[in-house]
């Protein structure tokens, strides 16, 4: 049987999710509610397009020259790709025998580690995850859910020694606060398979998909973080030995 997966939409030189010049699927479908997302349309699960691999993959190798150029490849975000992780995986497995670069951009909620998962991230060359906030309360405050399967994937990914990026959106009021940032780099320090951590200034870029959709933006009132907030959370990082860009 064929599997199929759901896609929003696609970039094909995207520049910001993995290195080097990056062909993007954005999965559809989310559990989260992030109330700064920036790509609130991928939310629905049955919304999007089904595609096969095989069509994605006519399009990949099209843009090959590009992304073996730079030392890119092929990234898999969303929504979140691990909603769909068979296709995904069927999807990295496929890139690979084409000797190209796979990266997984994720927030981590795995509700059941199957072997599917564990054939996903064996296929997978880099992981970025997204951890939203290092405090489970002030995590539902800002998603609606726990992120008590993000660090458990966090800890499985280090088990597994996958090479991975964490992001973390300093976000006003929620992810600013230095003690926060010490806390998730306390949590970070023992996993020797942590590259960097990538800090990512809050925007509002997607609050115009909010808008269309008849919502309302939440964080309406909240600013770009400081250079000087980034700077302050960047020597947390390394101050604990964590690479830390933005």
């Amino acid at each position: 049987m064929t599997v199929k997966g759901r896609i929003h939409s696609l970039e094909s030189f995207g520049t910001v999710d993995g290195p080097g010049i990056r062909f993007i699927a954005f999965m559809q479908g989310c559990l989260m509610r992030c109330q700064y997302c920036h790509n609130r349309d991928t939310w629905d699960l049955h919304g999007g397009s089904e595609v096969e691999v095989k069509e994605l993959m006519e399009q990949i190798i099209s843009y090959r020259p590009f992304l073996e150029a730079s030392g890119g490849g092929v990234t898999a975000s969303g929504g979140e790709a691990i909603l769909q992780a068979e296709f995904v995986s069927e999807l990295f497995a496929e890139c690979k025998k084409e000797g190209i670069h796979t990266c997984l951009d994720t927030n981590g909620f795995v509700r059941k580690y199957t072997p599917i998962i564990d054939e996903l991230i064996d296929n997978t060359d880099l992981v970025l995850l997204d951890i939203k906030h290092i405090d489970d309360q002030r995590h539902i405050d800002l998603t609606q859910v726990s992120n008590h399967r993000t660090l458990d994937f966090a800890q499985y990914l280090n088990k597994k020694q996958q090479k991975t990026w964490i992001r973390y959106v300093v976000v006003g009021g929620f992810t600013d606060d230095i003690g926060a940032a010490q806390r998730l780099a306390d949590f970070l320090k023992p996993m020797t398979n942590i590259e960097k951590v990538e800090l990512l200034p809050y925007h509002e870029l997607g609050k115009h998909k909010w808008e269309a959709m008849g919502e309302t933006y939440q964080l309406d009132n909240i600013s770009p973080p400081s250079s000087e907030t980034m700077e302050q959370i960047k020597k947390v990082f390394v101050d604990a030995g964590i690479k830390a860009i933005y």
